[in-house]
């Protein structure tokens, strides 16, 4: 199924807070919220505001806000968190409620049938309070199709805008993703949510997936950050989606990738991954003669993101010892220095003689180079 509308539902400031290295001030919540809308998400997702005092307080600023994205917050099927969540003022709640057989007999010790009457009274309250609504299945993929089809027939004829499927503990693969959503689509008429962790890499692929399977909604959070190893990063699903087709992201703001990695990485405290999608130290870094040649060229040959697209530059490394004389060349060109094919020749192996023992720095670089000439 093609990919044509979808939206992102960003939850750095429900999910994340989860991070183990995670403590947002309410400024930072804000700050976070104001720079996701700014960005474009179509949702931002908070934590639950009976998680604390100040998380109730956080929720009521954050939905007074103004902002064009809308406001959610996640809570579990019980209708107290439910009249909390109301309460606040945010624009949808997302419940959630344990299906699997781990968490049906050592979480809530409900069964199916009860799960469904649990989830009526909460989606009628949330209904009539005039918000939108998700019903999501918490460890969906350990929980047994059959199950999981009637409480979703169940919640759709309720009248849901979305189900919710979760990767609780990132165990799913892309192909029981397809499988799930695929057959789920013939099902039901509500969107389709897709929440993945990422313990054992898929994330980010099982979101694609996903979408590919039709769903309408994805998970992510500002580089990845959540519970253990966290859940679809919001970089690295753009650059999937990029990747795919650029018009899926043109309505994004994608300049600001780098300020919100940035930001979330000083508020939690850790760097951004040298090899982050994107905005890593060294995603459009190019060191191999072989490569750094057709770079100068096309940069199409290796690269399927465009740097300038997200604001960022591309970086030609040159003084180490796999070094080509094509990139030789281009440095002199800047210095505007001109050697002949032989004389380039002679200079890259003697760049790649005296690079054998450690990179060369720029400098020591182009002081080889005006040696050259003044020889």
């Amino acid at each position: 199924m093609p990919i044509e509308t979808f939206a992102i539902i960003d939850s750095t400031l429900r999910e994340g807070e989860q991070f183990a290295k995670a403590h947002y001030t309410s400024e930072q919540k804000v700050r976070i919220a104001r720079a996701l809308d700014t960005f474009g998400v179509e949702y931002i997702e908070l934590t639950s505001p009976v998680a604390s005092p100040q998380s109730f307080e956080d929720c009521k600023t954050i939905a007074s806000l103004g902002l064009k994205t809308k406001i959610l917050t996640h809570t579990r099927c019980h209708m107290d968190d439910a009249r909390k969540a109301v309460e606040t003022g945010v624009d949808g709640v997302d419940i959630l409620f344990g299906t699997s057989s781990y968490l049906r007999e050592f979480s809530h010790g409900k069964n199916i049938d009860q799960i469904i009457e649990s989830a009526r009274e909460v989606i009628e309250f949330i209904q009539k309070s005039g918000c939108e609504v998700r019903f999501s299945s918490e460890d969906t993929f350990r929980s047994e199709e059959n199950d999981l089809l009637r409480v979703y027939q169940a919640v759709d004829a309720m009248g849901v805008d979305r189900v919710g499927l979760a990767d609780t503990v990132g165990v799913a693969t892309p192909r029981q993703l397809f499988a799930l959503v695929s057959e789920l689509r013939h099902h039901i008429r509500a969107g389709i949510e897709f929440h993945g962790h990422n313990d054992s890499g898929c994330a980010i692929a099982n979101s694609f997936t996903a979408l590919e399977a039709g769903a309408t909604h994805i998970d992510t959070s500002i580089l990845g950050i959540g519970e253990r190893n966290g859940i679809t990063p919001l970089g690295g699903f753009i650059a999937r989606l990029y990747s795919y087709d650029r018009d899926l992201v043109k309505k994004y703001k994608l300049e600001m990738l780098y300020d919100l990695d940035r930001m979330v990485a000083d508020i939690v405290g850790i760097q951004i991954p040298f090899n982050n999608y994107i905005t890593g130290e060294t995603s459009f870094t190019h060191k191999a003669g072989m490569h750094t040649k057709a770079v100068m060229l096309n940069p199409g040959a290796y690269e399927i993101i465009d740097p300038a697209d997200f604001g960022l530059q591309r970086t030609i490394a040159i003084a180490h010892r796999l070094t080509g004389k094509n990139a030789i060349q281009s440095r002199a060109k800047e210095l505007g220095l001109h050697f002949g094919d032989t004389q380039l020749r002679e200079i890259t192996q003697e760049i790649k003689r005296l690079a054998d023992s450690g990179p060369l720095s720029t400098e020591q670089l182009d002081d080889i180079l005006r040696g050259f000439v003044v020889a």
